[in-house]
């Protein structure tokens, strides 16, 4: 028996994390997609590829943590009472509500599964914002633990949810739901942000940073998928709010070299892709040249071969675990 713990050590060592690669890449691809908005039919083949690469990384992930779950059920005890991983927990229901995104319109009859998916992966996102919100408003998190990473069970299920019931075409659920993102967004803003400002996080926590450009970024997501008719002037309003945060985000690039690479960067993948969705629409909403939307999205695509690349490094080595 302690010969067979020894021998799957490394599952348990699985973070919830992990599912941001996924996340980043599912992501990426709806970006790519987007481009076929200019007759370029070879950027459908780049995002069938990355949507492919996604869900690979998705399933084994899914299947990984199976296991983990049957080796040592505590465990995920554990994860669900840590304060910032029970926060990451949040990514899998989040890429299983992407997935119905990006997935549905192509397959209709698979509506019924799309419903179970989208219930359960809501309520899970219910249970954990629950949990974030009554632990921070109580003073029950350390203020070492406060990061963007307290954004995802609240802010994520509220935008990406809403994208996933207008799929379901439940148009009065998504709104509601996206009026719940923005409460959720304006609850923890201030309580991080305050944090953000007061000092460099823990080196542990650091790559979370990127967290922090994703309420802004995949709330414009969100608006431009729920009001399809909005014109390039007012999107651009909202990528400017998107912009602002980046580029506080940027100003931290000293903590980033300071911290030693970790998949937790792959925190930037998401919101920089959904933040190129949201260029590419108003490129082509505006009538503006093509170009500009290219660039965009192959700028981020080379953030994420980036990641892609440093984390294979990690695994090739066996650094990539634990993170």
């Amino acid at each position: 028996m302690k010969h067979a713990q020894s021998a799957s050590h490394w599952l348990l060592d699985l973070h919830p994390g992990l599912f941001g690669i996924a996340l980043g890449l599912l992501s990426l691809s709806s970006a790519w997609r987007r481009l076929l908005f200019f007759s370029w039919s070879w950027a459908a083949t780049v995002a069938d590829c990355i949507q492919a690469a996604g869900f690979l990384v998705l399933f084994t992930l899914i299947i990984l943590n199976i296991g983990k779950l049957w080796l040592a059920p505590a465990s995920l005890l554990a994860e669900f009472r840590h304060p910032v991983r029970s926060a990451m927990l949040a990514l899998l229901p989040v890429c299983i509500l992407f997935s119905v995104i990006l997935l549905l319109p192509a397959h209709p009859d698979w509506l019924p599964l799309a419903q179970l998916l989208v219930a359960l992966s809501l309520t899970a996102q219910a249970i954990l914002a629950w949990k974030i919100v009554s632990q921070l408003s109580s003073g029950q998190v350390s203020p070492e633990y406060i990061s963007p990473a307290l954004y995802l069970p609240v802010v994520p299920g509220g935008f990406v949810g809403a994208m996933a019931v207008s799929a379901l075409n439940l148009p009065g659920f998504a709104m509601l739901l996206f009026g719940i993102g923005i409460a959720g967004w304006a609850l923890l803003e201030f309580r991080i942000l305050n944090r953000l400002f007061s000092g460099p996080l823990p080196l542990a926590l650091r790559p979370t940073i990127g967290i922090e450009i994703a309420p802004a970024t995949v709330g414009c997501l969100s608006v431009l998928t729920l009001w399809p008719q909005l014109p390039a002037d007012i999107l651009m309003v909202l990528l400017g709010v998107c912009s602002g945060l980046l580029f506080a985000v940027l100003t931290r690039w000293r903590w980033c070299l300071e911290t030693p690479f970790n998949v937790g960067f792959w925190s930037f993948s998401f919101p920089l892709a959904a933040m190129a969705s949201c260029i590419v629409e108003a490129v082509y909403r505006g009538a503006w040249p093509a170009s500009i939307a290219f660039a965009a999205v192959a700028l981020v695509s080379a953030v994420v071969v980036f990641l892609g690349v440093r984390t294979l490094v990690l695994l090739v080595s066996g650094k990539l675990l634990p993170v």
